[in-house]
């Protein structure tokens, strides 16, 4: 596999995160670390992209993991315009989770003053400040938190569940509870304890954890955490796990170097140590079709020596790494679009994508206010290398969706996909695993009328 600059007009400075906004939109959103949000289409030949949001006169960009470290837009931005951020400030040293709003009048800025800070934590040292925000399929926003900083976690922010850090959080942003201006899930795993723990805390035990995200096709939540001076890890978030930091570093002993307690201590997926990489990023499930090599697949990458890795799961015992290639990029963070297409942000500025290796064009209906139905992708699909296809619907209005395959007789073959949809474009994944090689025709009913496209499967 090989990368390519995936908007070649573009060019950004300490792009620390790439988001789209769930809202049918296909619009791209990059983070720069000093303080600032761009929005542009997606498209390669995009020339120019806007100022979406700038507050740089907010942030402490001072340090190196200091600064702009998240975004994300709430499950109904396209209805509320609400997303969220997660910065540093200075006067004092804090970490800030703050909801924002989009123009009323302008999809393309969003409003500076319309800051609503939900939580502040404190920080005692410049480094290890998390950063990622993702809403859940609970619908609850997860944060992550870093143990607060120097080396060695002088403090025990990690073990220590009466403090915000070092930890995967989570909350309701959509309720507030007394003086809160959020709720808490009634299923965290500390609410109503008399420890005087964090009822914000989902997961504990984390050093820095940079890089989280949701694989939409099973729910688990990817983890990277980086390292002391040894391992880097990657772990899957459960809630109420303890992933071991300070006690443990990757599956090594830290405090106390050998002989550590590892009772209730959760491992990690997988390690790897510092002759490989120094800071590890973490990534994504791959779960669209332009690379079907690494379909399924986590992958993830390390900052300082640019290496990207393929990482597969399928249960503790059973896990494979495999080096995709050295970028020699310091790659700070992933992303996908609305089509799940991945994309990297490194430090030179550039946002880059797996080269594509289907020929196939991939043909997404052009507008969320008709009703259309994609070309699948990729077509045509060869057995045992294309195991599952993607197909990409739009409905003007909420509707049942019905999406069934046939073969060239009219025989029902498959029932695709069959759910009630609101109104824009939508991705479905189609698994052809076992399908005999052939042409069919997919079919979606929708509204009383029917749409057909063919499909072709090759040995």
């Amino acid at each position: 596999l090989s990368l390519e600059n995936a908007f070649p007009n573009l060019s950004f400075n300490r792009p620390v995160d790439l988001q789209h906004a769930g809202d049918g939109s296909d619009r791209i959103f990059v983070v720069e670390q000093a303080g600032r949000i761009f929005v542009f289409d997606n498209d390669r030949d995009i020339t120019s992209a806007e100022i979406f949001l700038d507050i740089r006169d907010r942030v402490n960009d001072g340090g190196n993991e200091e600064g702009l470290l998240g975004l994300a837009f709430h499950p109904t931005f396209s209805d509320n315009g609400f997303f969220y951020l997660n910065y540093t400030a200075a006067g004092p040293r804090r970490t800030v989770i703050a909801r924002y709003s989009v123009s009323s009048t302008n999809p393309q800025k969003a409003e500076a003053n319309s800051e609503l800070v939900l939580l502040t934590i404190p920080q005692p040292f410049s480094n290890h400040n998390g950063g990622q925000l993702a809403f859940g399929p609970d619908n609850f926003l997860y944060i992550a938190t870093g143990d607060g900083g120097s080396g060695g976690d002088p403090q025990n922010n990690a073990q220590n569940r009466a403090t915000l850090l070092g930890n995967i959080l989570r909350i309701d942003v959509d309720n507030t509870s007394g003086d809160k201006p959020y709720a808490i899930p009634s299923d965290n795993p500390f609410v109503g304890n008399s420890e005087g723990w964090a009822e914000e805390i989902f997961a504990w035990g984390l050093r820095n954890p940079w890089r989280f995200s949701f694989d939409p096709a099973t729910n688990r939540i990817w983890n990277a955490d980086v390292g002391q001076n040894r391992f880097e890890e990657i772990n899957i978030i459960e809630s109420g796990k303890n992933y071991g930091w300070r006690i443990m570093e990757g599956f090594a002993c830290f405090n106390p170097s050998s002989g550590c307690d590892q009772t209730g201590l959760t491992i990690p997926v997988f390690e790897y140590g510092h002759d490989q990489g120094q800071s590890v990023t973490g990534g994504h499930v791959y779960r669209a079709s332009s690379v079907p090599e690494i379909e399924g697949k986590y992958i993830y990458a390390d900052f300082v020596s640019g290496r990207i890795w393929a990482l597969s799961y399928n249960g503790q015992d059973d896990v494979d790494n495999e080096l995709l290639l050295n970028s020699n990029r310091n790659i700070a963070s992933f992303g996908v679009d609305q089509h799940q297409e991945l994309y990297l942000c490194a430090f030179d500025g550039t946002i880059y994508r797996f080269k594509p290796t289907v020929s196939s064009t991939n043909s997404f209906p052009s507008s969320a206010n008709t009703t259309e139905l994609s070309d699948a992708f990729p077509n045509p699909a060869i057995t045992g290398v294309h195991d599952r296809i993607s197909v990409q619907f739009s409905i003007p209005t909420q509707n049942m969706v019905r999406l069934a395959l046939f073969d060239t007789l009219g025989r029902e073959v498959l029932i695709i996909h069959e759910a009630m949809h609101d109104p824009g474009v939508h991705r479905i994944s189609m698994d052809i695993t076992g399908l005999p090689a052939g042409l069919y025709l997919y079919a979606m009913d929708t509204a009383g009328m029917r749409l057909t496209k063919k499909l072709v499967i090759i040995e």
